[in-house]
């Protein structure tokens, strides 16, 4: 496989993320890929062309997306990137499949091969690959920046001769990745803090960052596997919804991070819950793009209610610390890219039994090659059944996971194949079986509002 390696600037107005930094740019140099940067790919990320150059990149137009075999991206490409890549190129970036599966189909068409990295198995192995860990916790340190800038008085308890400034009340709502890091930074601004999860091991994380947890009798834990919540029952989520209303009603601040894989985000906020709230209070959304856990959030705006209490439902909120996200983003890659090089003789080629391949593979040969993706209605092909029990996607450690979400599965290599004698033993059995308990056909993930990062 080739060495060309190729940086665009990304076309989505509200993206200023870049996929490579001046460090991975020397890096990826060094295990011998030739390196093109798209002119002004790095500028709303602070990082200069020039730096990319001195890191021993070439600086490029658009047009040289169609001479490489790999391209790195924030964002899933468009159908006028598509037609410029050639056929077999990779692909890598967060692709954002779930509601958007005829954009993948397209991808299959094109004949690329797509990794989607938020699709990375939670394993020792890859954690520095990351990309939902890395800036879902920069999303929870910039929703308490954006609150406190919208918050019209001082975070800290501060005592002086004029009299005592009282500490604001912060509460957040999920205890995973972007809400530990909320946490973290409200208390380092001097707030005083609270935070809720249905899952009773967060709250030993969260005291210890110094905040309170707080947690319904009725609800003992809502632990699932692999360290997700299971489906609250109906009493449970009345329980959580009669506490959360009560605490909401007291605090200045509140930061909701939950998300579903490839479903709409968990209402967590009512409108009563924020007419509830004191005039001048904030409401921070981090799952706006998904739908909102707060009912009146707006995606991309902030609004004010009737009571002046302002809901915050910016945009891609690790791109608001670009410059920072970039860096960690462009090292996630960098790690993902690394494990694929041959450490002899420098040659990059995709091992189709690695489980970081499997579990983030899309597209493949003009295949769709997921298992999510597997009764998509615009798939050119079907999906290839070497990867059918590939690992699937993840989410970040965001409060919530769906009943049967392929998340909660750890990735794991393909077990050796059986004999012949004993698949015709297995058919034979499957075959007698009623036809309830027979497996039924993958169901089509429930299509968010829109796409998101978080």
């Amino acid at each position: 496989m080739g060495q060309r390696l190729f940086v665009p600037k990304e076309l989505d107005a509200n993206e200023p993320r870049v996929a490579a930094s001046p460090d991975t740019v020397k890096r990826l140099t060094g295990l011998g890929f030739e390196v093109t940067v798209e002119k002004g790919a790095g500028l709303p990320s602070r990082i200069v062309d020039s730096d990319f150059e001195k890191a021993g990149a070439k600086i490029g137009t658009a047009g040289d997306a169609a001479k490489a075999d790999i391209i790195l991206k924030l964002r899933r490409p468009q159908a006028s990137e598509l037609k410029t890549y050639k056929k077999g190129a990779v692909v890598i970036a967060s692709m954002d499949p779930y509601g958007n599966e005829d954009e993948i189909a397209a991808m299959a068409k094109a004949g690329v091969t797509g990794l989607a990295m938020e699709f990375m198995p939670r394993i020792t192995r890859a954690q520095s690959m990351d990309v939902l860990s890395s800036q879902a916790n920069l999303a929870g340190y910039r929703a308490v920046i954006d609150a406190a800038a919208e918050y019209d008085r001082a975070l800290p308890m501060m005592m002086t001769a004029a009299g005592t400034v009282p500490a604001a009340k912060v509460f957040v709502m999920g205890a995973g990745v972007a809400g530990l890091q909320a946490i973290a930074t409200a208390r380092r601004l001097g707030a005083v803090v609270t935070a809720t999860d249905v899952r009773a091991a967060a709250g030993e994380q969260v005291q210890s960052l110094g905040a309170k947890f707080i947690m319904t009798d009725a609800l003992k834990d809502a632990s699932g596997e692999g360290g997700y919540a299971r489906e609250l029952t109906d009493e449970e989520k009345k329980a959580q919804a009669e506490l959360v209303a009560e605490h909401i009603a007291k605090q200045d601040i509140v930061i909701t991070t939950a998300l579903i894989p490839g479903r709409p985000a968990p209402r967590l906020v009512t409108a009563d819950m924020v007419k509830s709230m004191r005039a001048g209070s904030v409401v921070v959304d981090l799952a706006v793009e998904r739908g909102g856990n707060v009912e009146g959030a707006v995606a991309g705006k902030v609004v004010t209610t009737a009571n002046d209490v302002k809901i915050i439902g910016h945009l891609n909120v690790p791109g608001r610390v670009a410059a920072s996200a970039s860096l960690l983003y462009a090292k996630n890659l960098y790690t993902f890219l690394e494990a694929m090089v041959d450490k002899e003789t420098k040659e990059f080629e995709i091992d189709m039994e690695d489980e970081l391949v499997k579990a983030t593979m899309l597209t493949h040969g003009g295949k769709l090659m997921h298992p999510n993706f597997a009764d998509t209605a615009a798939a050119p092909a079907k999906i290839d059944p070497q990867v059918a029990k590939a690992a699937k996607g993840t989410e970040p450690g965001l409060e919530v996971a769906p009943k049967k979400t392929p998340a909660r599965r750890a990735a794991a290599k393909s077990a050796p194949a059986k004999s012949t004698a004993a698949k015709s033993s297995e058919a034979k059995t499957a075959a007698k079986r009623p036809a309830t308990t027979r497996k039924a056909p993958a169901r089509k993930p429930a299509t968010p509002k829109s796409g998101g990062d978080v």
